[in-house]
């Protein structure tokens, strides 16, 4: 059962951000023997990012990797941005003007120290339930999915519930 603060959190949201490695994906980072990389993401996460689009809610993917992986993902799921920062709380004031949005009208879902400080600035944030501690500690929402394995679809599944 979802409480009654965190829908009317969710009632406010207009924007959604995710961090990609430990949310879309398991954390993993494959390689091949010439050295490529691969990562695996999750077609009901891509669902995701398309329902929330057809209710009017944009989806930025954010990254602290400049990953190829992750800009084509992001293409064909048709995000309406693929970003890469170290610092993604210090992104957090052009995201809102870009997208015409403040930033308690954010939702935020990240996994590891990183994401911790714009967690702390957004609207609604959450976690995969195999989120870092420190992150679990403040975040709004502890998923029960994994990273990579639909996490982001049960935060988006949240956020849709108030339509």
């Amino acid at each position: 059962m979802v409480s009654k603060k965190i829908l009317q959190k969710c009632k406010k949201i207009k924007l959604i951000i995710t961090d990609v490695d430990g949310v879309l994906t398991d954390g993993g980072m494959y390689y091949s023997a010439k050295g490529e990389e691969f990562k695996k993401f999750n077609a009901i996460d891509g669902m995701a990012v398309e329902l929330l689009r057809k209710q009017g809610i944009k989806t930025v993917f954010m990254t602290k990797e400049n990953s190829q992986i992750a800009k084509q993902r992001g293409k064909k799921v048709q995000a309406a941005a693929v970003v890469n920062i170290i610092s993604k709380e210090k992104l957090l004031p052009k995201i809102c003007h870009r997208f015409s949005v403040e930033a308690e009208e954010i939702a935020y879902i990240g996994d590891d120290i990183n994401d911790f400080e714009i967690m702390k600035l957004v609207g609604f944030s959450a976690t995969p339930v195999n989120g870092l501690y420190q992150v679990k500690k403040i975040a709004d929402y502890i998923c029960k999915s994994r990273g990579g394995e639909g996490a982001f679809r049960e935060f988006t599944d949240l956020i849709l519930l108030k339509l």
